[in-house]
């Protein structure tokens, strides 16, 4: 039995101190960020903000390995994405791209299930699902008509 332990808890203790450096705050530009109506912005920082902008809050399972490297590699993968603190910084080409596969994603995968498990409030409604693709399709447009 205490071999058992040896080798199941020294990892578990050795993995703590292998981090992933993401850090939850950038500098950013208040320029830069994303311009919507009040209810779109409050969806975006209820579901989407925590791994799409710079201003990350990580919840308290952050600070334990391995579950620390799963989150802060799902922060880092969604900021390539899209970030949000940085939109107005994209091209209207990017900007496109990224609006052509925002309501697949938001249908499909958005939140993370994972993501749910602990952040419930986080979870889009039909009605939250329906004021975000109206929205894209305003921005779509608006960007459409502007390259033409």
């Amino acid at each position: 039995m205490k071999t058992i332990l040896i080798w199941v808890i020294l990892p578990l203790i050795a993995i703590q101190f292998i981090t992933i450096d993401v850090p939850d705050k950038l500098n950013s530009n208040p320029k830069d960020e994303i311009k919507a109506p009040k209810e779109v912005i409050s969806i975006l920082k209820r579901s989407c903000f925590d791994c799409h902008s710079n201003s990350v809050t990580y919840p308290w399972y952050d600070k334990i390995a391995p579950a620390s490297w799963y989150v802060k590699m799902h922060v880092k993968k969604g900021r390539e994405i899209v970030n949000f603190s940085k939109w107005n910084s994209y091209s209207k080409e990017k900007k496109l791209k990224i609006l052509d596969r925002l309501p697949k994603a938001i249908v499909i995968r958005m939140p993370l299930p994972t993501y749910l498990w602990l952040h419930k409030d986080a979870k889009l409604s039909n009605s939250d699902k329906e004021i975000l693709r109206k929205w894209i399709e305003r921005l779509k447009n608006s960007y459409s008509q502007a390259t033409l």
